[in-house]
């Protein structure tokens, strides 16, 4: 019961590199998924708005586990753990008021300042992953000034970011009468997210698959926006009940929501892989990825000075220093001992086959779990590509400016880290 988890697969590839492949890829995903939240400009509610995005969410969760693995797998995966179901809706539900409230926060101070106080999430989820998992317990001091440092330079790189974009002073947010509730939801999310990660953690010390984790997690969060919307956007006269009028904008926001999943897949994988310590911060270079997006795509620092510009690659590189630094802090024999002894706890807590959760752990497929597709899995991947083809249908582009060349360069970024991540994924892990 005391052997370590091996950090090398037999494939040669070590279980690090692929979590951190995971954790690159997932901000790529993540950093254009927050491009639809410019709709909130639309006049349209911040709950709406959460919702839609969700439902979108909603549908994309169920469609790539059932592709990629099988719902069979996916239940029988739940069976053998069915004590982590209610920590899967616990996230969802995080989540679901954690997106209320970006939403919120970009209504009220703009995405440039937003985005930098939610991505504090990072050092949240260290400081739970050490009071909770005890994570870099046995690391050396220098894997964890790597990761410490590495954390704090994201988190500034990000708010040297943030502060980028805002140029003139009538896009400072102390002019805007609600600015201090926006950045007090931002705050909000940042606490929800970061907490968000301890059911992450706790499922997959347990050997769960992250694809059966989302799976029960969306019905979590899509439960948790119904009940929010009802309750605090006037109930069925919410305008997220009237969207059958608005169909152009709903294909982006379910758009918006389907890129989220792709990235945030890759940043279960990275949690599974490398631990909350290290797999978050790593995702949250969402933060360069999203300013790409505004910059580049829309235009947003056109009229900036160069005193902004230089603040955009003061912090690009700082940002890229603490990536760097946190991907090679790779885990010694002591600290996998450590995460050893927290696997062992929750084994025993839970009367679960250690062998068969020290296997998953190493990305390995415990058991003869089967995998054979049903009909109904045709049709839940048919029905969920039929609802976007219909919304497609009747979509239209917004009417705000892009740069359609830089949307194709990024578009290409974005396939690239999918195929290249989910091919590092399927070749070592087979999803697992």
């Amino acid at each position: 019961m005391g052997s370590s988890v091996s950090p090398v697969q037999k494939t040669g590839l070590s279980l690090h590199a692929l979590g951190v492949i995971c954790g690159l890829a997932a901000g790529v995903w993540l950093g254009a998924a927050e491009a639809p939240t410019k709709l909130v400009t639309a006049g349209l509610s911040p709950f709406a708005i959460s919702l839609c995005m969700v439902a979108g969410v909603f549908t994309a969760r169920w469609t790539f586990p059932t592709l990629l693995k099988g719902t069979s797998y996916v239940f029988a995966d739940l069976r053998a753990k069915k004590h982590l179901i209610v920590w899967a809706v616990l996230a969802g539900g995080l989540w679901a008021v954690a997106n209320t409230l970006t939403v919120f926060a970009i209504r009220d101070v703009g995405l440039a300042s937003a985005f930098p106080l939610w991505n504090t999430n990072g050092l949240i989820g260290l400081l739970w992953a050490r009071l909770l998992f005890h994570e870099l317990k046995g690391a050396n001091a220098r894997n964890i000034l790597k990761v410490v440092a590495g954390t704090v330079l994201i988190v500034g790189a990000a708010i040297m970011l943030g502060f980028s974009t805002i140029h003139g002073t009538s896009a400072m947010p102390g002019t805007s009468p609600r600015a201090v509730k926006g950045l007090i939801a931002a705050f909000g999310a940042s606490l929800m997210w970061g907490t968000m990660y301890v059911p992450y953690r706790k499922a997959y010390i347990s050997g769960m698959n992250p694809l059966s984790f989302v799976t029960v997690f969306t019905i979590g969060e899509l439960g948790t926006m119904f009940a929010l919307t009802f309750c605090l956007d006037g109930g069925t006269h919410s305008s997220a009940f009237q969207f059958a009028h608005s169909q152009a904008l709903l294909f982006w926001l379910f758009l918006g929501g389907f890129i989220w999943v792709i990235g945030d897949l890759f940043q279960q994988f990275a949690t599974k892989y490398l631990g909350i310590g290290r797999g978050i911060p790593l995702s949250n270079t969402n933060q360069l990825w999203g300013l790409a997006w505004g910059a580049l795509v829309f235009g947003e620092l056109a009229s900036a000075d160069f005193r902004h510009k230089l603040l955009v690659l003061s912090g690009s590189v700082l940002m890229i220093l603490g990536a760097l630094a946190i991907s090679t802090a790779v885990a010694s024999s002591r600290e996998h001992l450590s995460n050893n002894a927290t696997l062992e706890r929750e084994c025993d807590r839970y009367g679960l086959n250690y062998l068969e959760v020290l296997a998953a752990q190493s990305g390995e497929e415990p058991g003869d779990r089967s995998q054979r597709r049903r009909w109904w899995d045709v049709a839940i991947v048919a029905a969920a590509t039929g609802v976007f083809l219909w919304l497609g249908l009747h979509a239209k582009a917004p009417p705000i400016f892009m740069n359609l060349r830089w949307l194709a360069v990024l578009g290409v970024v974005m396939l690239f880290a999918l195929v290249g991540a989910g091919y590092s994924l399927w070749r070592h892990t087979k999803f697992s």
